[in-house]
């Protein structure tokens, strides 16, 4: 009787060719937004049972980075300024953050986390940690810094495309580098 021994990437690598379906590159935006849509609501299910809305723990992790002004965290969550000021109610009537004054101008307002929030955003970490664990580990660890490469790649020609259309520079070529390697 003979035995093959397969080198497991080898026939991951195998089954993922014959099983790959072609992905038409125009539809490349809205398969990256969909995905973020679906893995963020699959999060707000998980971390419902803390008594949070997507809203608040979006808001709340964005702080845990450190404190922002109204108007950075609005636009990072890509909220208006007078939607996040509800928001910002609600979560400071439950101690979550504080709101303060900037220092050089009384006008702007800082948002702060309360000492509070601590365990809860350790609980959100740790709810995102085991949905992305679970989500990506059937995956190869080639393919997915195939997969990571590709979306740095994609967000850094994104970012440098400016109202010209053109990335950082014209004929092909962004970040100083060409299209074609």
């Amino acid at each position: 009787m003979i035995i093959a021994r397969f080198d497991t990437e080898v026939a991951q690598d195998f089954v993922s060719m014959l099983t790959m379906i072609a992905i038409d590159p125009e539809t490349v935006g809205q398969l990256v937004q969909e995905t973020a849509r679906v893995w963020r609501n699959k999060l707000d299910q998980r971390l419902r049972p803390l008594g949070l809305s997507q809203a608040k723990w979006r808001t709340l992790a964005h702080l845990a980075r450190g404190h922002l002004t109204q108007r950075d965290l609005a636009q990072r969550l890509s909220i208006e300024e007078p939607t996040l000021a509800r928001l910002l109610v609600k979560l400071e009537q439950d101690r979550w953050i504080k709101r303060q004054s900037a220092p050089d101008d009384r006008r702007c307002k800082t948002v702060h986390l309360q000492p509070k929030s601590s365990a809860l955003l350790e609980e959100i970490q740790k709810t995102a940690r085991d949905l992305r664990h679970e989500l990506v580990e059937k995956i190869s660890p080639r393919d997915l810094q195939t997969c990571l490469r590709v979306l740095t790649e994609i967000r850094n020609r994104a970012s440098g495309i400016g109202s010209t259309g053109q990335a950082n520079g014209a004929h092909g070529k962004a970040n100083g580098k060409s299209r074609h390697k």
